[in-house]
């Protein structure tokens, strides 16, 4: 009679649920990951608005703008920057939050999407609080908008980010740049991608600045914003979505090494006919 001989059957090869995890964990604990995604691109946007400020870079990219459109804020109105690119672009990212979140939501009760639930929620979280840290900073900047200053037709003179206002001058909600801010805050998906698909991480990077140079040069077109402000939106926004990523991934630097693909399946019981 047939006896089981499991030890003759050799192990079978089959694809590990953990090596995009694997290989994500991989490219954070690379030298210098933190630097090259933190600290440098940091240190560069600092040096560009200090050395943007100090040449009176926004006054002077404002004032061709203004005079391109005629010594007036010609497109503040237009349909595709206002009602658009600003009003229908708000409602587009809004939209986009609530569909990561709705998809975090079935990743919670779907066993399948199980490897999604921390990544989701790491967008979700980054967002979030991107556009709040932007909302927050802008409610006590005091800095006014392009089209409030006297110098393009407005009532009120220009006032830098650290001087002093008069007193009786109305606050200024103008700094960082809110709406740009809504685009860039979807850097994250660059950290999202990387967790779930690495290589498509450049595409996730690509759809945050994208999406934060359309809305950042759309409001500067109609006054509403300096570049300058763009730039603190973008500082930011990547601020946090390098932090986040180090707080939600730091514990999974205990994953074994990613260089192995598969892993052995148990040995798949056989039999054998006695001699």
């Amino acid at each position: 009679m047939p006896l089981p001989v499991s030890d003759l059957s050799p192990p079978v090869l089959v694809p590990s649920v953990a090596a995009p995890a694997r290989a994500a964990v991989h490219a954070w604990r690379a030298p210098g990951f933190y630097w090259k995604h933190g600290a440098l691109p940091l240190l560069v946007l600092a040096a560009f608005y200090v050395v943007w400020t100090l040449a009176h870079g926004d006054l002077w990219l404002a004032d061709r703008l203004y005079a391109w459109e005629g010594h007036a804020w010609a497109l503040r109105h237009a349909w595709l920057n206002e009602k658009l690119i600003h009003v229908a672009g708000r409602e587009l990212s809004t939209a986009a939050w609530l569909v990561v979140l709705a998809a975090w939501l079935v990743a919670r009760f779907r066993p399948s999407w199980a490897h999604l639930r921390r990544p989701l929620l790491y967008l979700l979280a980054a967002t979030a609080l991107s556009t709040l840290l932007v909302a927050w900073i802008k409610s006590w900047s005091n800095v006014d908008c392009p089209w409030d200053l006297v110098r393009y037709g407005g009532a009120r003179p220009y006032i830098g980010l650290f001087e002093l206002r008069p007193a009786g001058l109305g606050r200024g909600v103008c700094f960082p740049a809110g709406h740009a801010g809504g685009g860039y805050t979807w850097l994250a998906l660059y950290f999202f991608l990387l967790a779930v698909n690495p290589r498509l991480r450049w595409l996730g990077l690509g759809v945050g600045l994208g999406a934060g140079l359309l809305f950042g040069i759309s409001q500067q077109l109609r006054g509403a914003h300096f570049l300058s402000h763009d730039i603190a939106a973008v500082a930011i926004c990547w601020i946090c979505a390098v932090v986040l990523q180090r707080a939600f991934w730091r514990g999974q630097d205990r994953l074994q090494s990613p260089v192995a693909a598969t892993e052995p399946a148990p040995p798949v019981p056989s039999s054998v006919p006695c001699p």
